[in-house]
């Protein structure tokens, strides 16, 4: 009796216990992979490896319940065909363990495509290089499988090939995010890129429909301050000055020509020359 109390006991302490958070941002650069530890108090951590011909996942030995939130798995490397490997953290405490997290890596290697996006309007340019040391192995047999969507949904699969693809059709204004990763005869080879994500621009034709609008209300205003300033001035000068308008409008004194006159030296000289003396004959008075 007391042996199945204490069995009941001990299934009721394990599954009142929670689950603990997974890790975060787990990252691989050089084969240093990294991770962001939870807050939570007596939490290890375990690291996984998944070679290529291999569908079992495997304790990386040096990393099983560390408590630390990196790992060297260099040596994972000598464990795949190809040298390339998938890896995964999962958080554990008191025998219960979180979902794990899938690595990706920051920058591209031999196991892991080089990626950059540029977005434009209505869709995202995934640029990738053909000239990679996979692709001098095994020439077209390993593609790039892009996967995409916007940001905070599950990414989905676009499509696989061999060089940079454009995804059309997007909403503008909205953020999307792209990861790519090797796919050897159809099957994922090596570490994801690590997500990466941009905005969708508004088309340019649209943002310039808007402008004659803009153009037009900016001259309208324009011209009804210029108008209410001019009225403003002239409404001042009307009923503080009306003197000084009037003195403006009067038309400028000038007396005409016919009032002067003309020098009579000029036009009424005699001249001796032209006078004659009278003669006159002399009448005498008989009586």
């Amino acid at each position: 009796m007391l042996f199945m109390l204490l069995c009941v006991q001990a299934v009721v302490q394990v599954v009142s216990q929670e689950m603990p958070s997974p890790p975060l941002h787990v990252h691989v650069d050089k084969w240093l992979l990294t991770w962001t530890p939870t807050e939570e108090t007596n939490v290890t951590y375990t690291v996984q490896y998944l070679s290529f011909r291999n569908d079992v996942w495997r304790d990386v030995p040096a990393c099983v319940q560390t408590p630390f939130n990196s790992c060297n798995v260099a040596f994972t490397k000598a464990e795949s065909e190809h040298g390339c490997v998938l890896l995964r953290v999962r958080a554990e405490r008191h025998e219960l363990s979180s979902r794990p997290v899938k690595a990706c890596s920051r920058h591209g290697d031999s196991c892991s495509p080089n990626v950059s996006l540029t977005a434009r309007s209505g869709s995202l340019t995934v640029y990738l290089s053909s000239d990679h040391s996979m692709a001098h192995e095994h020439g077209d047999h390993v593609k790039h499988r892009v996967y995409y969507g916007k940001e905070g949904e599950s990414l989905q699969k676009y499509k696989d090939a061999i060089s940079s693809v454009t995804i059309s059709n997007l909403e503008e204004g909205q953020r999307y995010c792209a990861k790519v990763q090797y796919v050897y005869f159809g099957k994922p080879m090596g570490l994801e890129s690590c997500t990466q994500c941009e905005v969708i621009p508004k088309s340019k034709f649209i943002a310039d429909e808007h402008k004659p609008k803009q153009t037009v209300v900016i001259i309208i205003v324009l011209v009804v301050l210029f108008l209410a300033c001019l009225i403003s001035v002239i409404a001042y000068v009307l009923i503080i000055h009306p003197g000084r308008i009037k003195r403006w409008l009067r038309p400028p004194c000038k007396i005409p020509d016919h009032f002067f006159f003309k020098s009579f030296a000029e036009h009424h000289v005699l001249r001796s020359s032209t006078i004659e003396e009278d003669h006159f004959d002399a009448i005498s008075v008989i009586e």
